[in-house]
């Protein structure tokens, strides 16, 4: 069941930009800023252009973003013997289009609100109280390192998980970008509170029945507890080169080959270029139907494995070089990275609910893990970088415990032991890694005696048999919870390990859901519903009984009503 949820609301509104009178007096706009070698950006309202610097930015990058469609546009042109008058056209078109936002782009920042006007046909005027603003990222290509500019990304929550990038201004000075960023974020801390009153729905299909329980959302403020006269950030963490060691681990580079493959496949197509023409590629091919598809396969997967190995390390340097996690002074964690492309993220801690300890299973096996915050309004990104929700890139999984702990307030729940959720549970993990695997090779074999599918096929797929045994087993290792000190932990997952610690005063809900098999078994799937991260953490096939006594001892008092009103209504029944 969906709910409406203040803290999720999307505070960015579009209005008409024609208003009879300025509602903000021009005292109120915060101070004009000029770019080096440039004049003023500020007009007698307050609003600020971007910098006039991006004139030689953007427009290359439109040519780059549309390369592709240019040359589709010559090959079209050139069966009518006016390819390069096309081009030429679309080539103008794109640089017009490049300049555009300049013109027509300004923004404002108030005492109580970030505004940002743009547009041309359809002026618009995209407003965000600063109360709003849950997280700034400040990030630099290679272009705009060159020219001294910087693109801000105002994170206002809602908006950002569709997909869309919250308010962006592209591009700014840098040391602009920089203030604007000390600006929104290290402001005067107030306590943010958003009450939503608690309820229960019961839902029941055909597979399965859930339970929703949804509580107050918590309040919470963050007060610097440093003595004056201490430094205005402390640093929690440092990329050391020994770190690059987990790059392999982390697989990235397998994305990037896959993009490049498609991407060059396209292109010959379009071009139509036969690749077996080229001497290499014709050698290549010849040598690989000489040795046979077994060695030819095991061929292939080295090559694929350095390749990847090499395009991974390449990918963490890029990512994460001079990367470093620091903690200000005004309240806010800031994380920076990149080597070619800087990015610069900044979260208010109050907005902090919890941490995630991620573990794949290659950079487990390497001794590896990152860190991923859980906190309101930040985009849950994918990949190793995790969008701006990254605390720590892979690195030792000591130094990853100590970063999660220095971050979330105390260590002991990243450390200790978990319940673990019983022998059904297991039992469970084995019967659908197996089940699942066992039909899948039974397909294989009877569409070998139907339709004469090769027989190395459904072969090959037994061995797939003792690696879902493994998959099972660490599964059901990987399950357990716990409750630390105000603290809920849950740990699930084996390809990817997830060990999320999360506030209890971040929990609003709970979600219980049992299956037709769960049922049968006696189990459960509680889940914590939270504002922050995935806004959904799962206690996965714990017992009825303990599950229901995790959740109240989580939240005290947000189930009693429930239960005891299914207890009354039992013994009316019995009576």
């Amino acid at each position: 069941m969906s709910r409406s949820d203040p803290t999720h609301s999307d505070p960015t509104h579009s209005a008409d930009p024609t208003p009879a009178a300025d509602p903000t007096p021009a005292a109120d706009s915060a101070p004009p800023h000029t770019d080096a070698g440039n004049e003023p950006t500020t007009d007698t309202h307050g609003w600020r252009r971007l910098s006039g610097r991006m004139l030689a930015v953007h427009p290359v990058q439109e040519l780059v973003r549309t390369f592709p469609a240019l040359i589709g546009l010559l090959i079209a042109g050139s069966s009518s013997g006016h390819g390069s008058l096309w081009s030429l056209i679309g080539l103008a078109a794109v640089i017009v289009l490049g300049t555009l936002r300049w013109f027509t782009t300004t923004y404002r920042i108030t005492p109580d609100q970030v505004q940002v006007r743009r547009g041309l046909l359809r002026r618009r005027v995209l407003t965000v109280p600063r109360d709003r603003v849950r997280t700034v990222d400040v990030t630099a290509n290679a272009m705009h390192r060159l020219v001294g500019l910087a693109r801000v990304v105002i994170g206002t929550g809602r908006s950002d998980r569709k997909g869309e990038d919250g308010l962006k201004l592209d591009a700014l000075a840098a040391p602009d970008a920089h203030r604007l960023r000390e600006e929104l974020l290290h402001r005067a801390l107030h306590v943010d509170t958003a009450p939503v009153a608690t309820h229960v729905t019961a839902q029941s299909t055909g597979t399965g029945t859930g339970t929703t329980v949804a509580g107050p959302l918590p309040s919470r403020a963050h007060a610097d507890p440093r003595p004056a006269g201490t430094s205005p950030e402390t640093r929690l963490a440092t990329l050391r080169p020994s770190w690059i060691r987990y790059g392999p681990f982390t697989l990235s580079g397998l994305i990037t080959i896959g993009v490049l493959v498609g991407f060059g496949g396209r292109a010959l197509s379009e071009a139509r270029i036969d690749p077996q023409e080229f001497g290499p590629v014709h050698l290549l091919l010849t040598h690989l139907q000489r040795v046979g598809w077994v060695v030819a396969g095991l061929e292939v997967l080295a090559v694929l494995v350095v390749l990847t190995a090499v395009a991974s390390t390449l990918a963490y340097v890029l990512a994460f070089w001079n990367f470093r996690l620091s903690r200000h002074v005004g309240g806010s964690l800031h994380v920076n990275r990149g080597l070619i492309t800087t990015r610069a993220t900044s979260i208010e801690e109050r907005r902090m609910r919890g941490v995630e300890l991620s573990e794949p299973l290659l950079l487990r096996a390497a001794g590896g893990a990152r860190c991923i915050a859980i906190a309101t309004g930040l985009r849950v990104g994918r990949g190793a970088e995790r969008g701006g929700s990254l605390l720590l890139p892979p690195a030792p999984r000591g130094v990853a415990v100590k970063v999660a702990g220095d971050v979330f307030g105390r260590t002991e729940p990243f450390t200790r032991a978990l319940t673990p959720h019983g022998s059904v549970a297991r039992r469970r993990r084995y019967t659908r890694a197996l089940g699942g695997t066992a039909v899948f090779v039974a397909v294989l074999a009877v569409l070998h005696s139907l339709v004469g599918l090769p027989s190395w096929a459904w072969e090959t797929s037994l061995l797939l048999l003792p690696c879902a045994a493994l998959v099972a087993g660490d599964r059901s290792r990987s399950l357990g919870h716990a409750l630390a000190d105000g603290a809920l932990v849950c740990r699930l997952g084996s390809l990817i390990r997830r060990r999320s610690v999360l506030a209890c005063d971040g929990v609003i809900g709970w979600n219980m859901h049992r299956s037709y098999f769960q049922r049968r078994a006696g189990l459960m799937t509680l889940t914590a519903t939270t504002a922050a991260g995935r806004q959904h953490y799962d206690i996965q096939d714990v017992e009825m009984a303990t599950g229901l006594r995790l959740a109240d001892q989580a939240v005290p008092g947000l189930l009693t009503p429930f239960l005891v009103g299914a207890d009354a209504t039992k013994n009316a029944t019995a009576g």
